[in-house]
Order: structure tokens, then sequence, then C-alpha cells
């Protein structure tokens, strides 16, 4: 599969998996008889590593694709704790024994909970600097839409705005893949 389509893909699986999350209490309907929003999160994220071959080599392009490979590491970290915790289906107990623990180990809490996950929405907001001068509004789509899903859920827990936010910085995305198809981006 070439790069670009790769890059589509991840953006399409990943957008679906932000309208699963944005449910709230109504996710638990798609979690039956698989944990759906995060298997669409996991394979997105994955392809979304893909980004780090179309976009011009330069020194922006070298840290932003370490940035984006990091964050897509922490996803799959994330997605398997996730997972862990869909299996233990309504046990709460072990839930919160599970959250306790992570919360309790540094060394799985912040890697991949806490920093980890951003460093992807981080990475492709560089990735987006390289078009600031010639492409500025899809730029700007993915550099503020990029810190807007994680602010929106964690700090304003609006699963609305998480959404918004999430499809922003994916459009930014596409704009800027399809800008210089031709030319820059391969």
């Amino acid at each position: 599969m070439k790069p670009k389509n790769s890059c589509l893909l991840g953006l399409s699986f990943f957008v679906i998996s932000y309208i699963l999350f944005s449910q709230g209490s109504r996710l638990e309907y798609f979690q039956k008889p698989v944990d759906f929003a995060h298997w669409f999160n996991l394979v997105g994220a994955i392809l979304l590593i893909s980004f780090n071959k179309v976009f011009p080599k330069n020194n922006l392009n070298t840290v932003a694709s370490f940035v984006t490979t990091l964050g897509v590491i922490a996803h799959i970290g994330l997605c398997t704790i996730d997972f862990i915790m869909w299996s233990f289906g309504n046990n709460e107990m072990a839930k919160t024994a599970l959250s306790n623990q992570i919360s309790n180990t540094p060394s799985i809490l912040y890697p991949f909970v806490i920093i980890g996950p951003s460093l992807l929405f981080v990475g492709l907001a560089a990735h987006a600097l390289n078009f600031i001068k010639t492409h500025t509004i899809s730029s700007l789509m993915v550099i503020i839409g990029a810190p807007l899903v994680g602010f929106s859920f964690f700090v304003l827990k609006n699963g609305n705005l998480m959404l918004l936010s999430c499809a922003v910085f994916a459009l930014g995305l596409v704009l800027l893949l399809n800008a210089n198809e031709n030319s820059t981006i391969v």
C-alpha cells in the first residue's frame, strides 16, 4: 500500500475511533463483542506512522518523525492497557486494582497514559510546521487541532468538542497530504 493511502486509511480509522469515544456512556454499545473504539484507534495510530514517509525530508521532519513514532508506540501501549481493562467486563474491583497499579507505576503511567499518546499529535503537528508558510490554514488546523483534542477531552470533558477537534486535525492533515501531491509531498 502506498504511504499516502496508509495515511488516509489511518486518519479514517483514527477519526472513527474518536467518533466512538465521543459517545461517552453510549460507548458501551460499541464494545460488544469487541472493543471497536480501541481497535480502530490502534490500527489508525499504527497507520499514521506513514506520515513520516510522505512529508519533505529535513531536520524538522527528522524530529517530527521520531516524536510521531514515540506517539504511535505509546498508543499501542495505551490501547493494550484499555484492552486489558475492557476484558474485565463489569468487574469494577479488577478495573480499580489495575488502574491503581498503573497509577502507582510511573514507568507505565507517564509513557503510556499521560505523556506518550500525546506525542503522536505533537509529532504530526511538528510535521505540519513544514507547511506553515505555504499552506497556513491547513497547517494551523493541525497545529491547533492537536492540543484541542486532549484539552477538550481531559480538561473540558466534552466528547463533542473532542470529536470536532479531531476532525479539524485530521482534515488539516488530509489537506496537507493533497496540497503538494505532485511537488514536495511524495
